[in-house]
């Protein structure tokens, strides 16, 4: 399975120039002959909360912009995220298409990122973002999502051998992201597909980019720096199958003993 993730810079608001610039992309996307296509968190119009309400969609322009993309390139598109809602009720959404255009995925971003305020502006979601790629299982999450291992384990749980995330991660944490996503791969056994934004936002926060496409023993396959464009990963099935067989982490867990319900707050 041959993936693209693509890192740019999203202007903030300016919902013409990320399509246009996205559209760039997918022109060149359709030569390398791709099975999967990725795009970051929020990439149609950024955290514009000013004017969130205008810049929101109604689900069905970005999802035809996403099926369209599909179909042209026939690659499965998980296609970062957008807000997403009406009549003030907006959502972090994530939506996927296969190379029909058939919409597969409709996640809402589950954690709320307090130190933005997102949660005084959206709603979170309460479902897990499980789909399928042909018979391939995956999942996917949206950035802040990916600091709760709970959530990505239930996740993984209900099926996934892919795990997909979508971000908008800060250069200052880079060190975060990173450790993260290897921890999420190690613990979870699987394929992680980390794409993130790159370049700055207007308060002059610094993106970090460094998508990465990590194998399920936690090894980083291809790793993005910050610049903008496509980085290309292979993912192979049996490598899943292959590791969680020689390390039994799923059967050796001690359900009895896991009572999350009565940890200390």
């Amino acid at each position: 399975m041959k993936v693209g993730l693509l890192q740019f810079n999203v202007c903030s608001g300016d919902r013409k120039a990320n399509v246009e610039t996205v559209a760039r992309y997918m022109a060149e996307a359709r030569e390398a002959c791709p099975d999967v296509l990725v795009l970051p968190e929020m990439w149609t119009t950024g955290y514009d909360w000013v004017n969130l309400a205008a810049l929101a969609d109604d689900g069905e322009s970005f999802g035809a912009l996403l099926a369209c993309w599909a179909k042209e390139t026939g690659a499965t598109i998980v296609g970062g995220s957008s807000p997403v809602g009406a009549n003030g009720r907006y959502a972090n959404t994530l939506y996927a298409y296969t190379p029909e255009g058939e919409r597969i995925l409709s996640y809402e971003k589950v954690h709320l990122f307090g130190m933005m305020g997102e949660e005084r502006h959206l709603a979170a979601g309460s479902s897990t973002g499980n789909f399928c790629i042909g018979a391939v299982p995956c999942g996917a999450v949206i950035c802040y999502d990916l600091r709760f291992p709970e959530w990505i384990r239930k996740t993984v749980l209900a099926g996934c051998e892919i795990l997909f995330i979508p971000a908008q991660w800060p250069l200052s944490r880079l060190d975060h992201w990173r450790i993260l996503l290897q921890a999420r791969a190690i613990e979870n056994q699987c394929y992680v597909i980390a794409c993130n934004r790159t370049g700055r936002d207007e308060q002059g926060v610094a993106f970090a980019g460094h998508s990465m496409v990590i194998d399920p023993w936690g090894v980083i396959a291809v790793e993005a720096g910050e610049e903008e464009g496509w980085i290309w990963g292979e993912i192979d099935r049996d490598k899943v199958e292959r590791v969680r067989r020689k390390m039994t982490v799923f059967a050796d867990r001690r359900l009895d003993l896991y009572d999350f319900c009565h940890c200390p707050s």
